[in-house]
């Protein structure tokens, strides 16, 4: 089975593990950042494909995106679908 997204989301993904960053540094970066606890308080995660999830904000049921990075392992870069 062909995955037209595979080579962006391996670039994508080596990219955001060779920087992992701390929480402060990511925040700097892309605003708001969930630990893995946060992420189940505020979303429900519909699917993934590293380095990124799609998930269903709880509080107003707006669907979008997030990156993830894996150590340490935090959410971040929040895009609403359109």
């Amino acid at each position: 089975m062909h995955d037209p997204t595979e080579q962006a989301r391996r670039q994508r993904l080596a990219e955001i593990n060779s920087e992992a960053g701390e929480r402060a540094e990511l925040e700097a970066r892309y605003g708001q950042v969930w630990d893995t606890k946060e992420l189940a308080r505020d979303f429900i995660v519909i699917g993934f494909m590293a380095p990124l999830i799609v998930v269903q904000r709880k509080g107003d049921g707006v669907k979008g995106s997030l990156e993830f990075q894996h150590q340490p392992r935090y959410y971040f870069n929040f895009v609403e679908d359109r």
